[in-house]
């Protein structure tokens, strides 16, 4: 099904909008940036691949969420750099207080259980 050292893919995927909300919450950034420090923050347990972020990038930005444009990285190569809009935040801040409450309960659960 999935290997002990990575994450259920439906943990992954449900994770994904408030991972890429917190990161451009510090300011815009690419793709493939974002790939790698999630990749990095979790100890190379979150995997994403260009096929699973870009349709949820271009989801959060129909939505509202974020907001894109066109720039060009330093070896002169155009990219794609997101940021945060103000629905954005909100957004972040709505996931977190769910995930904070579901991260509660679990704590709550697994230390009644002495796991």
């Amino acid at each position: 099904m999935y290997s002990i050292a990575m994450l259920a893919k439906e943990l992954v995927a449900a994770s994904t909008e408030p991972l890429i909300l917190s990161l451009l919450v510090k300011g815009e950034s690419y793709g493939y940036a974002l790939i790698q420090e999630v990749k990095r923050l979790s100890g190379d347990k979150i995997e994403w691949t260009d096929g699973m972020l870009y349709p949820v990038l271009h989801r959060m930005e129909r939505e509202g969420w974020i907001q894109s444009r066109w720039g060009e990285a330093e070896t002169g190569r155009k990219r794609k750099y997101y940021s945060l809009k103000k629905n954005g935040q909100k957004a972040l801040k709505e996931q977190r207080d769910q995930w904070v409450t579901v991260s509660k309960a679990l704590q709550q659960l697994w230390k009644e259980q002495y796991v």
